[in-house]
């Protein structure tokens, strides 16, 4: 099976806590807090792996979860790191954000990417003390990890693209040009999927060039099987437009030519404008006056036209001649730019972050604010100076203020996450 597409979860690892402890030893009195930070949370990383060709592996795993950082420690020990998790994918790869369809990476060079990085460790108690407050009795958690839904989408890095209907001979030139064995059978929709050949011209000058399978009318809107893989033409720097000059099954190869690029422009404005070159294929079975017919109609489109036979290989060195002069004159193969990156918490997560506040039928005042879940975690209900810091959050991000507006009274009820608390002035 040739997969190409898949969805799957990644999520870093998230950061350890941070621990709260006292130093205790014989003969010295009040050692003062020694907890330690807590570890990093693994990052999630993709790395290209020239043995895969299919993105098969994620149909059947699709949650990928680095692991946690440890929590830290007494004696100021700072809990271990969290082991990256290493995801390795075909070369080509595009990473999407599944929601919005935005690049967050290409996996085309050999350098790992971070994708999703790991959370910061929790402070221990040790990083509270101050000279007012000598015995912090409260520690931070660690951060969460980013995580997100993400799309995976192959393009083949290909120089190349062969493109045309099917049965109209590009398995056949792209056997007798490369290395590539692809199936070759007389009938529809023979090559079910990409094949890649590398075309040598001479030493040192090669290309690649992919067999996409053949497309049809409507493609573009999903009809056959081509429009599953207008993907992989989408890199390509040079399209090779192969039609039966022959109309060897009864169509004209004219509205087959126009029919193709229009699909292509459909697919993609972009890709319509890539340079082409016209394989007029099947010239074995064709009479001079349609090879004359077709030129000429070629040739009004200011395109170049090769007439070949695949088959008996005549004309196909003199096309693989200009399609390696024609890529010398362009660019280096696509590559997509990131076009986003994943929300990263940091330690100020609470500062100008926004927040919800409703009053419910049971006149209980309800406050909604995502970051606020990681600061209520370090606050210990039964230590004074920790519900003393857990009020300065409150108040120095507005949360108390906007209370006021709303006219809350004192003793009226707080609810944050489940955490109730009378309000006091």
């Amino acid at each position: 099976m040739f997969a190409d597409k898949a969805d799957i979860y990644i999520k870093a690892g998230d950061g350890g806590n941070g621990a709260v402890s006292f130093h205790r030893e014989k003969y010295v009195a009040a050692g003062g807090p020694d907890g330690g930070d807590g570890g990093k949370g693994g990052n999630i990383v993709f790395v290209p792996d020239d043995s895969l060709s299919t993105l098969i592996d994620f149909r059947y795993k699709r949650k990928y979860v680095a692991q946690r950082g440890a929590d830290g420690g007494a004696k100021n020990c700072t809990g271990k790191n969290g082991e990256d998790l290493v995801i390795k994918v075909p070369r080509g790869t595009v990473i999407r954000e599944r929601s919005t369809g935005d690049v967050i990476a290409d996996i085309t060079d050999d350098e790992p990417v971070i994708v999703a990085r790991g959370g910061k460790g929790g402070k221990g108690n040790a990083r509270f003390a101050t000279p007012t407050r000598q015995i912090p009795r409260f520690s931070k958690p660690g951060f969460e990890g980013e995580s997100a839904e993400v799309t995976l989408e192959l393009k083949l890095l290909a120089d190349v693209g062969l493109v045309g209907f099917p049965n109209v001979g590009k398995s056949t030139l792209i056997s007798v040009v490369s290395a590539a064995k692809p199936k070759i059978a007389n009938y529809h929709f023979t090559t079910l999927t990409p094949v890649l050949g590398v075309v040598s011209v001479s030493e040192g000058n090669s290309f690649v060039m992919a067999d996409i399978p053949g497309l049809i009318e409507g493609a573009s809107e999903g009809t056959g099987l081509g429009h599953e893989f207008l993907r992989h033409v989408d890199r390509c720097r040079l399209i090779v437009h192969v039609v039966d000059v022959s109309g060897s099954e009864g169509r004209d190869p004219r509205e087959d030519f126009e029919i193709i690029c229009r699909e292509l422009k459909n697919f993609s404005e972009d890709l319509s404008q890539r340079p082409m070159i016209v394989a007029a294929n099947k010239c074995d079975m064709a009479t001079d006056e349609q090879i004359a017919d077709f030129e000429a109609f070629i040739k009004e489109k200011g395109l170049m036209f090769f007439p070949i036979s695949a088959v008996t290989t005549k004309g196909t060195k003199e096309l693989m001649d200009t399609v390696a002069a024609e890529l010398a004159k362009l660019p280096p193969i696509k590559r997509y730019e990131a076009e986003t990156a994943l929300t990263k918490l940091d330690e100020n997560a609470g500062k100008g972050q926004s927040f919800e506040i409703r009053r419910g039928d049971d006149a209980v005042f309800y406050v909604e604010a995502p970051w606020l879940e990681h600061i209520i975690r370090t606050v210990d209900m039964d230590d004074y100076m920790s519900l003393q810091y857990f009020q300065r959050v409150l108040r120095n991000t507005g949360i108390i203020s906007r209370l006021e507006e709303m006219g809350i009274e004192e003793g009226d009820t707080v609810n944050i996450f489940g955490f109730e608390f009378d309000f006091v002035f």
